[in-house]
């Protein structure tokens, strides 16, 4: 909500639809003085000029373009309010509904303090659920095109390609050669169109998304917990947003729809299931990364094994999912270690994402001057023409296979108690010049660390080729 310090003269409700809006406006005793007015989305700009002013308080409900309308009203009025609309149809449950009805009674409610108001995402987080949002919908497309390929072979009897993934680019000309009749044949070739399509576009807002993801600092924090990826963590990043304006993890579970239905009255008290109230994309990248941690990491296997004889599978995954929330909640809140990370695991993840990111920014022909690690810190640093690195620190020099396999790194540890979180200073000599940073950042790759509180292991690295960009330690 965006306000002012002074009081407002007229509360205003707007009822928003596809092409027009209906608002109707009311005195702070609840009684109508202005309206209905209907203003068409086109000239919005114009209505606002003409009937709103700045001692207006504003209240729309959450619908497609809101965003838009909020951006332009904003600077206009003296306080915006965006409700949710299960929230408002809680209270406003009438038999006859229009839209003159439906804003006079935001209106009202507004006047008497009764909206509970949704936070407004800044404009870069909603530009990243909207990117997030279009590539799940190509994801969905990509799985609705192979369950297509899947049944015809199966109406057919017929085998899968003896090679390969049978969507594979190299497999193309088997599914054209398949005996089956014209019209199969053209449903076929239009269902491999659309699967070719789906992967291009992924492909294409994977890269936007991971070109973004080598911006934000919260990346590595979460991508150290079990079961998540770089899509799967820039999800649940983008769902929260700031992770302050929720004081406890309660309140993030119940923002993500994952805490237990509650009926305590009187005498009686009964949970139920989980309220499914909050962000479906949130609570969808928390099941996903429930289902990889319990299958893959030590801990959540045995979690699994603990809760699946008395909850059965799926709700166990549930239950493991809530508990990965409340972890999230820890490690961005505090900026900690995941207890029971793996660095091996972790070290994995972070370079197959610089890998990632030194194939996108190797367009750039830009080379780094050689960085060497002085005596009082460790790092990476580029020892060839190639993608290959070698980790220099106080205790020696010993290769990191690149790409990472899946048989783990090798390690150099520092001397004496590292705590990874705390940020110590690590000289990096640039042109000759010795100059301090805590992290670089390039058009290739980003400067990550990791590790464990205590005596930890820890990996600085960085791609080859760099251009380098450094941040000041502070």
């Amino acid at each position: 909500m965006s306000e002012n310090s002074a009081s407002p003269q007229r509360f205003i409700g707007l009822d928003i639809h596809k092409h027009y809006l209906i608002a109707i406006a009311v005195n702070p005793a609840g009684e109508q003085i202005g309206g209905p007015w209907r203003a068409e989305l086109l000239e919005l700009e114009a209505w606002a000029k003409r009937h709103l002013t700045g001692q207006d308080a504003v209240a729309l409900e959450m619908s497609t373009n809101t965003w838009t309308i909020y951006d332009e009203l904003k600077p206009m009025v003296h306080s915006l309010t965006v409700v949710h609309p299960p929230h408002v149809g809680l209270i406003v449950r009438a038999q006859v509904k229009t839209d003159q009805r439906a804003a006079l009674a935001l209106a009202q409610l507004l006047a008497k303090n009764l909206l509970p108001a949704m936070w407004v995402p800044p404009a870069p987080v909603r530009e990243q659920r909207a990117t997030l949002a279009q590539r799940t919908k190509f994801v969905r497309l990509s799985t609705q095109a192979k369950n297509r390929l899947h049944a015809a072979l199966q109406r057919h009897h017929l085998a899968l390609p003896p090679e390969g993934s049978p969507f594979a680019l190299a497999n193309r000309d088997w599914w054209r050669k398949l005996p089956v009749s014209v019209s199969e044949r053209a449903r076929l070739q239009s269902d491999l169109e659309t699967l070719a399509f789906a992967e291009q576009q992924i492909a294409r807002l994977t890269t936007a998304l991971t070109a973004e993801a080598a911006q934000d600092e919260r990346l590595p924090l979460v991508l150290q917990l079990a079961g998540f990826g770089v899509i799967n963590s820039l999800t649940v990043l983008a769902a929260i947003g700031d992770i302050r304006r929720f004081e406890t993890a309660k309140h993030l579970v119940g923002y993500a729809g994952l805490g237990a239905r509650v009926h305590d009255s009187g005498q009686l008290h009964r949970t139920g299931r989980i309220t499914k109230a909050g962000r479906r994309d949130l609570r969808a990248a928390l099941v996903e990364a429930a289902q990889t941690a319990a299958n893959t990491h030590p801990h959540w296997q045995a979690e699994l094994a603990r809760l699946e004889p008395r909850l059965g599978r799926n709700k166990a995954i549930v239950a493991i999912a809530r508990k990965l929330l409340v972890a999230v909640w820890h490690v961005l809140t505090h900026s900690q270690a995941d207890r029971f990370a793996e660095p091996e695991r972790v070290a994995r993840k972070l370079l197959t994402h610089a890998e990632h990111l030194g194939k996108q920014g190797r367009r750039v022909r830009r080379r780094a001057p050689m960085s060497a690690p002085s005596s009082i810190g460790w790092g990476w640093a580029r020892t060839s023409r190639r993608s290959s690195v070698a980790a220099t620190s106080v205790c020696g020099c010993r290769p990191l296979p690149w790409p990472p396999k899946r048989s783990g790194a090798q390690w150099c540890k520092p001397p004496g108690k590292v705590n990874w979180l705390q940020r110590t200073r690590f000289v990096f000599s640039e042109r000759g010049g010795p100059t301090p940073y805590n992290r670089i950042v390039s058009n290739c790759g980003v400067l990550f660390f990791l590790g464990r509180g205590g005596f930890c292991s820890r990996a600085w690295f960085f791609v080859s080729e760099l251009a380098l960009d450094p941040i000041p330690f502070r």
